[in-house]
């Protein structure tokens, strides 16, 4: 089973899913996809990708840097990026 929560901003789209390995918070504009992965149990560092199937990018402790090279992938300011509240615990 997938939990699912969403939220929009500045238009940029953001999607939280819970599945069995991963915490996926995935961030879409313009056709363009930036995805913040965490393991299922929340302790492991954050991994960037291009989307929630993508390549790792790069990994983080933090929640504010992984979200800086997500907005810069999606060509935005990171506090524009709309983080829905059950994403908002992740990282170190």
């Amino acid at each position: 089973m997938t939990d699912t929560e969403a939220a929009s901003a500045n238009g940029i789209e953001a999607r939280y899913e819970e599945t069995g390995s991963e915490r996926l918070l995935t961030f879409s504009r313009d056709g363009r996809e930036a995805t913040v992965a965490q393991n299922a149990e929340g302790y492991a560092m954050l991994k960037v990708r291009n989307g929630p199937d993508g390549d790792e990018l790069e990994r983080y402790y933090g929640f504010d840097m992984a979200l800086d090279h997500a907005a810069e992938l999606l060509g935005v300011d990171a506090p524009d990026l709309p983080v829905p509240e059950a994403a908002t615990d992740m990282g170190m």
